[in-house]
This record gives structure tokens, sequence and C-alpha cells, in this order.
């Protein structure tokens, strides 16, 4: 019975292969260059399931990262890193990013009183700007919390939201003492003015699933557990908040206790936490996780959907994707590298003119050294025609 029922599948599928390969037109072998349309691969059977419309009006681009002039230009024992998005107020764009001084030592030596990241014993700090390249420091908007509160040690990746005429910071925290085994939260400060001052929530908005099973008790062995957890067992980090249709989507990036290096890199993931209200309660997506692949969130409303650029790790890296509904995200198109991390867009920016305008600048940082790093500025371009040299250009290609 077994075997009749093995012969009947695969009569059945030589029959549908059949019927799919009766509606292949001839516009799609020519559009596709398929040779024979009896020999398909698996390449081919994959394109022809592609829309005849496919387009390029999702793919771009990066250019050559510039610096900044005025206080945010590199400076020597001062870490300025991972930028916010940018608002403009009073005619001025607004920053905010995490800032630390000092030489990072790792977990080698004096965890306690030492920083381990660069990221270690940061506060958050804004600066302005009227042409988005001369900066000015403004100084902190949201310090450490008190010795024994979740944000004793560090306060840094933050995020800014406008909503209402009020202003929202999210940002990752950590509590001492900072070893790798940590397990870091998500806080919420907020203000009536871009300028402050910011309220703090006495709670984290988010926290890692707590269903992993950490193996022995080294704190400074990340690798080893008994049951590795949810996507985001071990941390929530890069949150930023969106308003989306009545509500408010927290995106953030998990990483799992137990984290392996697989074919696409590092194991990163990214989920969602829905709330009503902006200062919560989130609540996380019984569909987390949204993303298989990614590392900072940067995520952006366009044509009634949420779009992302995902980048650096998992099978998916250097894409954009599209969701309609915030959750389900599809490849729009792949990137050939992507030189900006961390990416602070620019909220000021059309963006519904076209898909990637709100990527046509923003800021980002670079590593100067392991020690010290810097926030630059970005910029991309459409690309939609490949030329030769001397040929005449497109005007998305200029």
């Amino acid at each position: 019975m077994t075997g009749c029922n093995s012969k009947i599948s695969k009569e059945e599928t030589h029959e549908h292969e059949n019927q799919e390969l009766m509606k292949i037109t001839d516009e799609q072998i020519d559009h596709l260059g398929i040779t024979d349309v009896n020999h398909l691969s698996a390449a081919s059977k994959r394109a022809l399931k592609w829309p005849m419309d496919l387009g390029n009006e999702w793919f771009i681009e990066f250019e050559d990262l510039k610096p900044l002039k005025g206080d945010l230009a590199y400076e020597e024992g001062v870490v300025r890193r991972d930028p916010s998005a940018m608002i403009k107020h009073d005619g001025k764009y607004y920053v905010w990013y995490s800032r630390s001084t000092g030489e990072t030592q790792g977990f080698g030596g004096d965890v306690e009183n030492e920083k381990v990241f660069p990221w270690d014993r940061c506060d958050i700090w804004y600066a302005t700007s009227e042409d988005g390249w001369t900066w000015k420091e403004e100084g902190v908007a949201v310090k450490r919390g008190e010795k024994g509160a979740y944000d004793d040690r560090s306060v840094f990746t933050v995020e800014i939201m406008e909503h209402e005429g009020k202003y929202y910071l999210c940002y990752q925290t950590v509590k001492s003492p900072y070893n790798v085994r940590v397990k870091n939260q998500v806080g919420l400060s907020w203000a009536d003015s871009p300028d402050g001052p910011w309220t703090k929530l006495d709670e984290p908005i988010l926290s890692p699933a707590d269903n992993g099973i950490w193996k022995g008790d080294n704190l400074q062995d990340r690798s080893s557990v008994i049951k590795k957890g949810d996507f985001d067992s071990h941390k929530v980090h890069d949150p930023c908040i969106l308003p989306y249709k009545g509500k408010f989507y927290l995106y953030y990036k998990g990483e799992q206790m137990g984290e392996e290096i697989t074919f696409g890199g590092r194991q990163i993931r990214h989920g969602v936490a829905i709330a009503d209200n902006p200062l919560g309660p989130y609540v996380k997506s019984p569909y987390n996780p949204v993303s298989n692949s990614g590392h900072e969130i940067c995520v952006w409303p366009y044509n009634d959907g949420i779009a992302a650029l995902i980048t650096t790790d998992g099978p998916e890296k250097n894409t954009i994707q599209w969701s309609p509904d915030g959750i389900n995200f599809e490849i729009m198109s792949v990137l050939k590298s992507v030189d900006a991390h961390a990416i602070g867009l620019n909220r000021t920016a059309d963006v519904e003119k076209e898909p990637t305008e709100i990527l046509r600048w923003g800021l980002t940082h670079v590593y100067n050294s392991w020690h010290y790093q810097s926030i630059m500025r970005f910029s991309s371009k459409r690309r939609t025609s490949h030329t030769a040299p001397g040929e005449a250009k497109g005007d998305d290609d200029k």
C-alpha cells in the first residue's frame, strides 16, 4: 500500500509539473532567458514564480561615508556611536547617540570598574544641526540609573519617536555587573520637547524571554546551554518604535542563548512587540521572529506597510524587505554591500516618494579603533540600469 501511495504521489507531482509548464508564456521564456522549458533547473523554477514587473525601484547602492563637522567630528578618547534617527524641530535636526569615554578592557580585567565594550558605561547624549553636516553637542539627555537600578551600568543604542507633540526615546539597558551572560533590557523615557527634560520609566518595557537554561556557572561563557530558548532568550537589542495603524510597533534584535554561527553568519533575528500606548505595555508578537536575519534595526513606513533594511548577519543579509502588515516581510531587493551600519534614518524624508527615499542620506558610525568610534554621514543612490564606461547614464544612476 505504501508503494502504491508513493507511485500515485510521483504521478501527481509529474502531472502538476506538466500543468505548470503549460502556463509558461513566451514572454517569460524570453525575459528569463530560459533555454528549454522541458529541462528547468531549480533556479529557473524559482525565477518563474517572480512577478514579470519585478522592477528595480528597491535597489540602491551606498556611497562612501563622509565625516561630520563640529562637535561630532572624531575625537580621540571619546566614543560616539549608534545614532538615532533624525527629526527636525524649530529648523534644526536633532540626533541622539551613545556616548562614553576611555578605553575598552574587555572581560579579562576588572569588569566591575572597567569598560568591557565600547558601549559600556554610556549615557545618551544629543546634538543639533542646521544642515546635517555641522553638529553642536547639546549634552546629556538620559543618564544611567542609580546603583541597583535595571539601567545602572549603561544606557545605549537609542531611537527617537515623535508622536502627537511628545517625544519618546527607547534604548538598551544593562545592570551591573556586566558579564558575558548578562541579560539586557529595553528602557524608555519621554518628554514634551526634544530638548527635554526626559522622564524615565521606572521599569523596562521589554525583556529577554525567560526560557533558556545555561550550562555550568561560568559567567563568561555564552555558548554552553542546556536549552537555548526563544530567539531572544539572551538579549533584546536595538529597539525602534513606529506608530503603525493606531498601535505602536517596537521592533528589536533578539540574541539567543547558545548563539551559533551558521551559513549566514551570527544567529541574529528580529522580533516585534506591540502596544496600544507608546508607554506600553508591549506584548511580543506570537509570530516572532519576523526576520531570520539582520543586525541593527532599520525600519520605516512605506505604502501602508513597513520596510526594513536587513544587514550583516543571516541568510537574508544585505536585503531590503517590505511587509504589508508589519509582520510578514518579503525580500524586495538584494544589495551588493552595506557599509553603513547602525543607521540613523532621516525621519524628515518623504517616505512615500519612493521606497528607499529615506535612505538617501542619514547617519551611521565607524570604528576608528576598537576603543573609539565616531558618527559619520552616509548616502545612497538608486541604481536602475547597467552602463559601460563612457555610456550615457540614467538619471537615477548619477
